[in-house]
């Protein structure tokens, strides 16, 4: 772990929110940054902060020039590998390294890490929020919102990184003193390239814990992701549904039971919080893991919130509860949700990310209707066919009175997307907003035009 970079001139690629994080924390290590920028001065805002720490800003277009004098290139996560910008990068031999790679050079404090297809937020909320009940000052950070970087350079007892594939792919040096693996299903392959390359950038999470204590942590009930978690190099604690066997963790009886050191009851997840029981599991296995006390997981778990757009009840009206699952983005996510609920009306569409949509027909039967909407629309009609009522909507307003007018009484309008939100809106969050005011005017009485 190096301690400083007074001998670096960084390029940062991308001013968004990771781009920032790491150019200043890369300017307070003592590094020369330049950061180049696709968009506008303009458009980027107030960054009076990050210049007072004498960062460069070449915004308006990237330029093979910007990498002139560089020594080390710190990509933001959206960037592709096939990216032009990278490509020049590469064309000059510099190492180009992600958010995690520059968190896990400056990180001072133990960690853990979260990835999987889905559940990343939540989970590692949850691990923070155990941590916590046990007497560590804990933060979750990475892609969860704080930047890794950020986090790495405070004062903290313990950090919980969440780490999605994009930023794995451009990491060598994560040591994770316990790592998760949640799930496994197709998603971002536009990105990767293939489902094989997803899988693998999933497997560096473990790929240094080779010390003494070291515990990857496995979903037994994902044959997909129990295969990659049993060639961990380390002890493997695993997470399951049921009735857990030693070193694990699992359900009896609708009760979280702890199996990892000696026998001890976590308590219920019911209720609205029945979605996360997968999660919870998770989370109580990786604290465990770590060295939190059975109670103080209880009571992390008990009083965990959490995040919005991840299965929430935004409105009820005439007997139909609006479910908010925005954030479930792929295929995977969508079937969870769906099998979260009964009598219910999907809503689904979007940026299909080069997955493969036709699993979800397997829930048709769960289902009252379907509508669809966005640049999937028809991918998703036809995966529906012959199974399910379905309807197109243009608007996600639009979708909304729709499913509403179709939904069984009492019953759901499930927002499950099953895909980006990049083709309508800013992120999954306008989506969810979106969706929750349209549902919120109906419960009112209200009926905004779609």
């Amino acid at each position: 772990m190096s301690g400083t970079f007074s001998d670096e001139r960084v390029v940062v690629i991308g001013a968004g929110v990771a781009g920032i994080a790491a150019a200043g924390a890369l300017a307070r290590e003592g590094a020369s940054v330049v950061i180049t920028e696709v968009r506008s001065r303009e458009q980027l805002g107030d960054l009076g902060a990050l210049e007072a720490l004498g960062v460069e800003v070449l915004a308006g277009g990237h330029d093979r020039s910007h990498f002139d004098g560089a020594t080390l290139v710190v990509t933001s996560p959206g960037i592709p590998p096939s990216a032009k910008v990278r490509r020049w990068a590469r064309e000059r031999d510099l190492p180009v390294w992600g958010e995690l790679e520059l968190g896990a050079r400056l990180v001072r404090v133990p960690y853990l890490a979260v990835t999987g297809t889905n559940g990343k937020t939540t989970t590692s909320g949850m691990i923070a929020a155990c941590l916590r009940a046990g007497g560590l000052d804990a933060v979750a950070c990475g892609n969860i919102g704080r930047p890794f970087p950020t986090a790495a350079l405070e004062q903290h007892d313990v950090l919980v990184v969440e780490a999605s594939s994009f930023q794995l792919a451009d990491q060598e040096s994560l040591h994770p003193r316990v790592s998760v693996l949640l799930n496994l299903a197709p998603d971002h392959l536009d990105w990767h390239g293939s489902f094989d390359a997803y899988v693998e950038a999933k497997r560096r999470i473990y790929a240094r814990q080779t010390s003494p204590g070291d515990v990857h942590v496995g979903d037994r009930d994902d044959d997909g992701a129990a295969r990659v978690s049993a060639e961990a190099p380390c002890r493997v604690v695993w997470f399951r549904s049921d009735d857990p066997g030693p070193d694990e963790v699992g359900y009896r009886d609708g009760t979280l039971l702890a199996m990892v050191n000696g026998s001890e009851e976590l308590g219920r997840i019911d209720g609205e919080r029945a979605g996360y029981r997968a999660d919870a599991a998770a989370a109580a296995a990786a604290a465990l893991a770590f060295g939190v006390t059975a109670p103080a997981v209880r009571d992390g778990l008990a009083g965990f919130a959490p995040e919005h757009h991840r299965g929430e009840t935004v409105a009820e009206a005439d007997g139909v509860r609006f479910v908010d699952n925005s954030k479930a983005t792929n295929v995977h996510a969508a079937i969870a949700a769906i099998d979260g609920v009964n009598d219910a009306v999907l809503i689904a569409g979007g940026r299909s990310k080069g997955q493969d949509l036709s699993p979800l027909a397997t829930r048709a039967g769960r289902l009252a209707a379907v509508v669809v909407l966005g640049e999937s629309a028809d991918a998703l009609a036809g995966v529906f066919d012959g199974l399910a009522v379905v309807l197109r909507a243009g608007s996600i307003e639009g979708a909304t009175e729709t499913a509403f007018e179709l939904a069984p009484r009492p019953g759901v309008v499930l927002l499950a997307p099953a895909c980006a939100s990049w083709d309508q809106f800013h992120d999954y969050r306008e989506r969810g907003e979106r969706f929750a005011i349209a549902a919120r005017s109906i419960a009112r009485g209200v009926r905004l035009d779609g």
